[in-house]
C-alpha cells in the first residue's frame, strides 16, 4: 500500500465478511504485526476526504479468538456505516487489553490517516469491554488524534488528565449492575474527568457538550431482550441516542 509519500507493509485479506476484507496485516516497523478487519466503501477512491471509524472488541473478538470473530459477535461496525456513508471502518484484532494493543491501535490509526484520504474533522472510535479498556488507553495518549468517543461497558485505565486537556468529546455507557465491572468504575471517570473541566474554567453547559454519563438500569437490557447486562452492552451499537451522539460530534 502506498500512502501520501510513505510506503507501507500490509498483507492484504483475501476473504470478506459482510462488506469488510478480513485478516489484513499492517507490519508496523515499532508495535509489530497488527491484525485488522475493513470496510472501504465502494464508492472511496481517495479524491475526497472520508471519515474513520475505530472499533474495538471485547474479549471474546481478539485475535486468538478466530479470524473475524469480532465482526462476529459484534454490531458496533455494522451499524457505524448507517451514520455516514462515506466513511471507513476499521475493527481491529488485538492479542490483549493492555499497552501493547493501545499501542498498536494508535499506530494502525496512524497508518490509516496517513495511507489514504481521511477527514480529520471525523474520526471516530469505541471500545467494548477490554476493548474499551485498550480505547482509554489510546485517550489517555494521542486523544487529539479522534473527533469522539463511545466508551461501552468497560472500566477506564487510561490519563484522564491527557484526555482533559484535549477536550475530545467523550460518551461512557454501562449498566447499572454490570456484573463484570460494576457501573462504579465509569462513574468515577466522569466525576474525575468532570472535575477536571470544572478546573479548566468550564461551565455545566460546556462540559455537557463533551462528556456524557449513561448509566442504563436493568430494564433498558430486559425490555432489549436481554438478561445480562454486561453482554447487554453490545445492544448500544443499536441505540440511535448513543450512537447518534458519536457521529454527530
Amino acid at each position: 500500500m502506498i500512502g501520501f509519500g510513505t510506503e507501507y507493509s500490509i498483507d492484504a485479506g483475501t476473504e470478506t465478511y459482510r462488506g469488510f476484507v478480513v485478516d489484513n496485516v499492517y507490519h508496523s516497523p515499532n508495535d509489530g504485526d497488527i491484525h485488522y478487519n475493513v470496510y472501504i466503501p465502494d464508492s472511496y477512491d481517495g479524491s475526497r476526504p472520508y471519515a474513520l471509524f475505530f472499533t474495538l472488541p471485547g474479549y471474546e473478538g481478539l485475535y486468538f479468538q478466530g479470524v473475524g470473530r469480532n465482526l462476529e459477535a459484534e454490531g458496533y461496525g455494522f451499524e457505524a456505516q448507517k451514520y455516514n456513508e462515506e466513511m471507513i471502518v476499521v475493527a481491529p484484532q488485538l492479542s490483549d487489553w493492555g499497552e501493547t494493543s493501545a499501542n498498536q491501535t494508535i499506530a494502525l490509526l496512524e497508518y490509516f490517516l496517513d495511507a489514504y484520504n481521511i477527514d480529520r474533522e471525523k474520526v471516530y472510535a469505541n471500545g467494548y469491554s477490554g476493548g474499551g479498556e485498550t480505547m482509554s488507553l489510546v485517550m489517555g495518549k494521542h486523544p487529539e488524534l479522534f473527533t469522539a468517543y463511545l466508551h461501552c461497558s468497560s472500566q477506564w485505565d487510561g490519563d484522564l488528565e491527557v484526555l482533559a486537556e484535549s477536550r475530545t468529546p467523550v460518551y461512557l455507557a454501562i449498566g447499572e449492575g454490570d456484573e463484570y465491572y460494576g457501573s462504579e468504575p465509569t462513574k468515577r471517570a466522569y466525576d474525575t474527568l468532570y472535575g477536571l473541566y470544572e478546573q479548566q474554567g468550564l461551565n455545566e453547559s460546556e462540559i455537557r457538550e463533551i462528556l456524557a454519563l449513561d448509566i442504563k438500569e436493568g430494564s433498558y437490557f430486559q425490555e432489549r431482550g436481554m438478561n445480562n447486562q454486561h453482554g447487554g452492552g453490545g445492544l448500544f451499537a443499536y441505540d440511535e441516542n448513543i450512537m447518534g451522539w458519536l457521529f454527530g460530534k
